[in-house]
C-alpha cells in the first residue's frame, strides 16, 4: 500500500513515497532543511530521489542524500544546465503573487549553485520507476523550467513540483520560463483527471480545472 509523507521546509515541501519499507524521494527542499529530510528517510529504505527540476528549493539536498544512501538521482536532461547556473533558464512571473515570489526568490538562485550529484540518472515522459519499488510513471512538464517532470503514482498521486502551486490557491505555477509552455502542462495535468495533486508549495488538493 502506497503511503506519502510531506516534509515542510518553510515554504517547501518535498515527499517521501513510500510502499512498505522502499521508498523514493521526490525532491529534497534546501541546505537549511537537511536534518530534517533525513531523519525522515532514515526510516525507509531508500531506493531512489526524483527531482521536479533543478532548482536550490527542491534540488539542494540531492547531492548529499545521494551518497548518504547511495542511491541515483533521476532529473530531466533539459534541466542539467541548471546545475551550472539559474541564468541559463531565468525565471518570469505573472500575478501579483508571482512578482512577490519571483522577487524574494530572484537573488538567492542567481548565488545559489546547486551540487550536482555523481549517481544521477535522466528521466523522461512514460519512464516507469517500478524497479525502484515504486508503481509510478514520469511525465513531462515544460514551462517551469525546461525539464520539469511530474510523477504519478499508481494513478492516485500526482507529484508536480511548480508546474502547478497553490500560494493561496491551486493553479498554473506564477513563476515560468516559458508561460505557454506550463499552461500546456497545466492542461495536461487536469486532463489525467481524478488524483490527489501534491504541490511543490502549498497543500494538496483534488486534481481540478486549471
Amino acid at each position: 500500500m502506497i503511503t506519502v509523507k510531506r516534509i515542510k521546509g518553510g515554504t517547501d515541501n518535498c515527499y517521501i513515497v513510500a510502499d512498505g519499507n522502499q521508498a523514493i524521494l521526490i525532491d529534497t527542499a534546501g541546505k537549511a532543511c537537511f536534518d530534517m529530510v533525513a531523519e525522515e528517510c532514515d526510516k525507509y529504505k531508500m531506493k531512489l530521489i526524483v527531482l521536479t527540476h533543478v532548482h536550490f528549493d527542491h534540488a539542494e539536498n540531492a547531492a548529499e542524500l545521494s551518497k548518504r544512501y547511495g542511491i541515483p538521482v533521476a532529473y530531466h536532461k533539459k534541466d542539467e544546465e541548471l546545475f551550472e547556473s539559474f541564468d541559463k533558464q531565468p525565471l518570469k512571473s505573472y500575478g501579483l503573487v508571482g512578482l512577490v515570489v519571483l522577487g524574494l526568490s530572484k537573488k538567492v538562485l542567481r548565488n545559489t549553485k546547486v551540487e550536482q550529484p555523481e549517481d544521477h540518472i535522466y528521466v523522461a515522459e512514460g519512464d516507469d520507476l517500478s524497479s525502484y519499488g515504486i508503481k509510478a510513471k514520469i511525465i513531462e512538464l515544460p514551462g517551469h523550467t525546461h525539464g520539469s517532470i511530474g510523477v504519478d503514482v499508481e494513478g492516485e498521486h500526482l507529484f508536480v513540483g511548480d508546474e502547478l502551486d497553490n500560494w493561496i490557491r491551486p493553479g498554473v505555477g506564477h513563476l515560468y520560463n516559458d508561460l505557454e509552455a506550463i499552461r500546456q502542462s497545466a492542461d495536461k495535468l487536469r486532463h489525467l483527471g481524478d488524483r490527489t495533486v501534491y504541490y511543490g508549495h502549498g497543500d494538496p488538493t483534488k486534481n481540478e480545472k486549471y
